[in-house]
């Protein structure tokens, strides 16, 4: 434990001197700043139309709540692609795993050491992030969301499972090719996951069958849809007013996959490492 404790110190003082993540933080202080500026003028503007219901203004303040969730997912997924993407491939590359490998350091201490740092990051920084949004709908609109207490670990489990899967790659993969894999991987998840809305929303069994199988392989966007439906009033859900309202959503048997997907990764990413030749 305390070998494992070290590599995860050491991984975090890396990670924090990388410009991958000074540019992560600078870009969401930057969508902060300006999702504030939006959120109060469309606040103002839905706050003063004596035409609209009350339901009507907490649909559009929800709406525009679940977009800025939404630009956070995706700063997240980014964050937790591109900031271990090198975490392995990189040090091989370099020879500097030689010498960390040569003491008396096991490599599934290595692996786990730097998949729990990079995990600690990227949730600190989906915190950040989406508390940000949060707090400024509170704030500006005096509106909070339903369902954040479900939908916010749903993402938080979608970072988690990323990060699993870049630092897997890295185990065999060069950094370019492990990069393009994993968002390849998460492309093909938000096409599959579309392809299943359409599907439903037009009664196709077959482009719902599509959709299903995508998520299977990669189930990251699948947990966001089922956090968007989580943080929606139902009136929301059953209308479909918003992009964000998904005509089919993932079963809590998805979730259990995603959870399962994951510590199935990090076992294979753990057994690949030990038998890699550095």
């Amino acid at each position: 434990m305390k070998r494992l404790l070290v590599v995860v110190h050491l991984t975090l003082h890396e990670a924090m001197r990388r410009r991958v993540l000074l540019a992560a933080l600078l870009g969401g202080l930057a969508f902060l700043i300006l999702y504030g500026v939006g959120f109060h003028f469309i606040a103002r503007d839905v706050g003063r139309n004596a035409r609209m219901t009350l339901i009507e203004k907490r649909v559009a303040l929800n709406a525009i709540t679940l977009a800025g969730l939404y630009a956070v997912n995706l700063l997240a997924m980014m964050s937790a692609v591109l900031l271990p993407v090198d975490t392995l491939s990189g040090e091989i590359a370099s020879g500097s795993m030689q010498a960390l490998a040569a003491k008396p350091v096991r490599r599934v201490e290595i692996l786990l050491g730097k998949w729990l740092a990079y995990v600690l990051v990227v949730a600190g920084y989906l915190a950040g992030m989406a508390g940000g949004v949060l707090l400024v709908a509170r704030a500006i609109g005096h509106f909070t969301p339903p369902g954040i207490t479900g939908g916010i670990p749903l993402m938080l489990v979608e970072v988690v499972l990323l990060v699993s899967v870049s630092i897997a790659g890295g185990t065999r993969l060069s950094t370019v090719t492990n990069g393009m894999m994993a968002f390849g991987l998460y492309g093909l998840a938000f096409i599959g996951n579309w392809v299943e809305q359409i599907g439903t929303y037009v009664d196709n069994q077959a482009a719902r069958d599509v959709g299903t199988v995508a998520s299977l392989l990669m189930p990251a966007e699948a947990l966001w849809q089922r956090a968007a439906w989580m943080m929606q009033p139902a009136l929301m859900r059953d209308l479909r007013v918003t992009p964000f309202s998904p005509a089919s959503v993932p079963s809590p048997a998805m979730v259990w996959w995603a959870a399962a997907y994951t510590l199935v990764v990090v076992i294979i990413a753990a057994r690949s490492f030990a038998k890699r030749g550095l």
